[in-house]
């Protein structure tokens, strides 16, 4: 009777999860045609609402989900911790004292170009030094495992073997950087919405694994979706209007880069990819993590190292929360400025999504 019982529940659950699934892959599918045809559509109108609305709760809430990954003791991971942190400040104020610097001094494309390989190459630099330390950590943790010695060993070798790859790689990515100086900075504007759905897939991983094939079908929609806007809009005229937001939207996109292209085809591919981004992290990974209240200091390990860090967490979480009031007033205020001023500050959560990207291979 029993095992009639425990077959019974079994089954209810699977249907259960079952059924979660397709409303996660239909809810998925549709939210990103929906984007897709907005961005299309109405792309500056599409593009203001957007980051009017999502994009300030979406960094509070990935600030949030940072650190609640991130361990209470650092132990051997104090010198990842640490210069991850220091890059990520230090890189976002040399990012922002380019734009500074560009604008009021009124720089030469030459000069553009010069501040902008420069911040490629630190940026290049500083991921090259934390993927070194994590093969270091990675090496360490394999050797100390109680496995069988085959087992140890083939770890260990693959191990070195992405370590060896870190710093031809990096030279190269840095004279990319000097040959081509604007190349890394718009293809973070296109690739770094992408990351989302990494973190996605590794929280799918870890809760419902049996629900990643399935997420792997939705993804192809993305390619799709983006086929579809290319040659619907391949040969769109560019974006109408001359006032300072509409050039400032193309810019973002890229319009003085990519030459040729029509700026209604790069804001609309772009505000696509944002909105998917947003999605991520303000629908797909809350839900997926549902019952963890976001201002919850106690369920934050990093606020177990001390008191002072208890309140460097209550502060992080509360001050966020104002700054996305403060943003939405500067929005209504004016709302050209407070975007170039986001979209400077904005490269802190990029940075802090490649250091937990790599912290967590």
């Amino acid at each position: 009777m029993s095992d009639v019982v425990l077959t019974s529940v079994a089954d209810h659950s699977d249907s259960k999860d079952q059924l979660g699934c397709r409303l996660f892959a239909v809810s998925a599918i549709g939210i990103a045609c929906a984007a897709a045809l907005l961005a299309g559509w109405a792309p500056l109108g599409f593009s203001i609402a957007t980051v009017f609305l999502f994009a300030g709760p979406h960094n509070w809430y990935e600030i949030r989900y940072f650190l609640s990954r991130m361990p209470s003791r650092w132990g051997r991971r104090r010198a990842f911790y640490s210069i991850a942190i220091a890059g990520c400040v230090g890189l976002t104020a040399m990012f922002a004292l380019n734009s500074w610097l560009g604008q009021t001094m009124h720089l030469t494309s030459e000069g553009w170009e010069s501040l902008s390989s420069l911040w490629s190459s630190s940026l290049i630099l500083w991921l090259a030094v934390l993927c070194q330390l994590r093969v270091g950590e990675s090496s360490k943790q394999s050797s100390n495992q109680n496995t069988k010695q085959s087992t140890k060993q083939s770890t260990k070798q693959s191990t070195y073997q992405w370590g060896d790859w870190v710093w031809p790689v990096a030279l190269l990515g840095v004279g990319v950087a000097w040959l081509l100086p604007m190349t890394l900075g718009f293809g973070l504007v296109y690739l770094h919405p992408l990351i989302a759905l990494l973190f996605l897939q590794r929280e799918l991983r870890r809760r419902r694994p049996s629900w990643l094939p399935t997420y792997y079908c939705v993804l192809c929609t993305i390619p799709i979706l983006l086929a579809v806007l290319w040659m619907r809009l391949a040969s769109a005229p560019d974006l109408p209007g001359e006032d300072n937001l509409s050039l400032t939207i193309a810019r973002h996109a890229g319009s003085n880069f990519f030459s040729g292209i029509s700026s209604h085809l790069l804001v609309a591919t772009h505000v696509f990819l944002e909105n998917i981004h947003y999605g991520v992290w303000l629908i797909a990974i809350p839900l997926l993590t549902f019952g963890r209240v976001p201002w919850r200091v106690a369920a934050t390990p990093v606020a177990k190292k001390s008191a002072v860090w208890r309140w460097v967490v209550r502060g992080v979480i509360f001050g966020g929360g104002a700054v996305v009031l403060l943003l939405w007033v500067g929005f209504a205020a004016n709302y050209p400025m407070t975007r170039d001023i986001y979209f400077t500050v904005a490269i802190f959560h990029v940075l802090a999504e490649f250091t937990f990207l790599i912290g967590t291979v």
